[in-house]
């Protein structure tokens, strides 16, 4: 089972984009007879069936889609390598392909991305938000930046930032409701949760003299997006606790105060997560030490 031609993954690229071989054949610029012919040689050399024919369209099979992820980060690297020798040596080109989470990528990425942009005019972004953790070995993703601890053997990390989560609220639902003095005070409050790693996040974890306590909260409102819990807080709708990171310009313009203050908190660092044992093009490599230089 190998792939002995290197424009038949082209042509899987093509059929699986358009749904056609008379599409894929001619944006190949080949005759559909032709790209009818490299589709049946290509499967024949793997074995398996790559799509499922229709009267009007093919569909990538399940096994055929997984080739055609898999061809298409082959092709891009093949393609980045040769626009490499054609551009100075020293410039980067490509896609960057970039999985964060929504609050920070919108407070605190987005504009050190525009920044490393106009700093490489070679380059393209392919930025996917979420706080669903992506699967930077399954999925086609360059480099994540997460919050938490590395889990998962098959990644390395690179700490960009060291973080904490900090308990805020805004002036006017402190006026209405009062002021938190100890952890145990957040049960009587209306608390913003929001999902960790696709869990609702409620168990508040604070240490004094060595001694940590944890304080199981609740509230009217959740989230799977922690941007809404912030933009809940600053509204005034209840108390928030999310990483410093995520809340350094609500705290600098008195939107939102901090709370809790002489009590820890335990580390939340942010990381740029890699999988292991892949190639690390030069543009992933530049874009992982500017994101640590600017954050950390």
């Amino acid at each position: 089972m190998k792939v002995e031609n290197l424009s038949d993954l082209r042509l899987l690229l093509r059929v699986a984009e358009t749904g056609t071989l008379t599409a894929a054949a001619k944006a190949l610029g080949i005759t559909p007879a032709a790209a009818s012919a490299g589709l049946k040689r290509l499967e024949a050399q793997l074995g398996a069936r790559l799509f499922e024919r229709s009267t009007r369209a093919l569909r990538a099979t399940p096994r055929g889609q997984t080739l055609v992820d898999y061809a298409q980060r082959a092709i891009d690297l093949l393609e980045e390598g040769e626009a490499q020798l054609d551009a100075d040596r020293t410039a980067l080109v490509g896609t960057l392909r970039v999985a964060a989470p929504s609050d920070l990528t919108r407070g605190v990425l987005l504009p050190l991305l525009d920044a490393f942009l106009a700093e490489h005019p070679g380059l393209q972004l392919a930025l996917s938000i979420s706080d669903r953790p992506a699967d930077v070995v399954r999925d086609e993703v360059d480099v994540a930046v997460r919050y938490g601890p590395l889990a998962d053997s098959r990644l390395v990390a690179r700490r960009l930032a060291d973080a904490r989560p900090l308990v805020c609220a805004a002036p006017a639902y402190l006026a209405r409701h009062g002021v938190p003095t100890h952890p145990q005070d957040l049960v009587r409050h209306n608390c913003l949760t929001f999902h960790r790693n696709g869990q609702r996040h409620r168990q508040w974890r604070f240490g004094q003299n060595g001694q940590w306590i944890s304080v199981r909260v609740a509230g009217d409102r959740s989230a799977d997006d922690a941007a809404l819990a912030r933009q809940w807080a600053v509204a005034g709708a209840g108390i928030t606790f999310k990483s410093s990171l995520d809340l350094r310009h609500d705290i600098a313009s008195g939107a939102l105060v901090p709370l809790l203050t002489d009590w820890d908190t335990e580390p939340y660092p942010l990381h740029a997560l890699l999988p292991s044992g892949r190639f690390i093009p030069a543009r992933v490599r530049a874009l992982v030490d500017y994101l640590a230089g600017a954050l950390g």
